[in-house]
């Protein structure tokens, strides 16, 4: 399994900088040391300390806990038919990408470039499948650092949040629909992390599927760069609001699905949604 993109420190780390409270304030508000703050921040967890700072972040205090513990991870699934994940190095990080295909016409939608496009245009000649269309989450360049060899390579039309910009993108807006073979596809906007940060919602196969770029990781989610308030809400209300067997396709880290995250995500456990 692909490693968890985040672990508590990150997520306490994106939490502050979306509420905006320092170290020093954290530790007042908690009634703890800034040191104990600081080794928390460092990794070093004590479970007291996490009890007591994840309130004051509007973090769940249990799946903060179970977290830094390692006593949760996402459940490690296999790939139902038509759903292939490629994770390939972009500097000092790894990125994921996605195929997303018919499995009867084998007609297929590329979900961003990744930091290499190489074993996805191979898996493509592998298995007899012709990209239609290319589906760009967000323009961080981790996430379309080889999308001039993905278009080059299958001619495909490229579409890009209309918040965004890609050279030879057409832009999209919240609610366009795709029909590729069975595949319907639905944008989605979960902006926040990015200006126009985009999740495609994805059925006709054996699951529904989320592609949501940085929009929610496993057990965390992107930081609100744009948005903290933003990003929270649209992962509440358009990506968890999605059936719990949905599978959820990250930008960074393992798959994991909308009733994992709905459990076990320190950001949103222990919310009730409305489905």
């Amino acid at each position: 399994m692909i490693p968890l993109e985040d672990n508590a420190a990150d997520v306490i780390g994106k939490a502050q900088r979306g509420l905006e409270i320092s170290d020093s304030e954290l530790a007042e508000r908690a009634g703890v040391s800034s040191e104990d703050v600081r080794k928390v921040r460092a990794g070093q967890f004590d479970e007291v300390v996490l009890s007591r700072i994840a309130p004051l972040l509007n973090l769940d205090a249990r799946a903060l806990i179970d977290l830094a513990t390692g006593k949760w991870k996402p459940v490690e699934m296999g790939l139902v038919d038509g759903l292939a994940q490629f994770n390939t190095p972009y500097d000092d990080m790894t990125v994921n990408a996605y195929l997303v295909w018919d499995p009867q016409s084998r007609q297929t939608v590329a979900f961003d470039s990744g930091g290499d496009c190489s074993e996805m245009l191979a898996s493509v000649e592998r298995a007899g499948l012709q990209i239609e269309l290319i589906l760009l989450t967000h323009a961080h360049p981790d996430h379309i650092a080889d999308l001039e060899r993905l278009k080059q390579a299958t001619g495909a039309a490229i579409y890009v949040p209309a918040k965004e910009s890609v050279r030879g993108a057409q832009s999209i807006e919240e609610g366009k629909s795709f029909a590729v073979g069975k595949l319907r596809i639905k944008s989605l906007s979960t902006w926040g992390h990015s200006p126009g940060g985009m999740t495609y919602f994805v059925t006709g196969l054996e699951q529904p599927i989320a592609i949501v770029g940085d929009s929610l990781f496993a057990g965390s989610m992107g930081g609100g760069s744009v948005s903290y308030e933003d990003a929270l809400l649209n992962n509440r209300e358009k990506i968890l609001t999605l059936l719990d067997d949905t599978i959820i396709c990250p930008g960074h880290g393992p798959l994991t699905t909308v009733g994992e995250e709905k459990k076990h995500n320190p950001f949103f456990a222990g919310l009730k949604f409305h489905v």
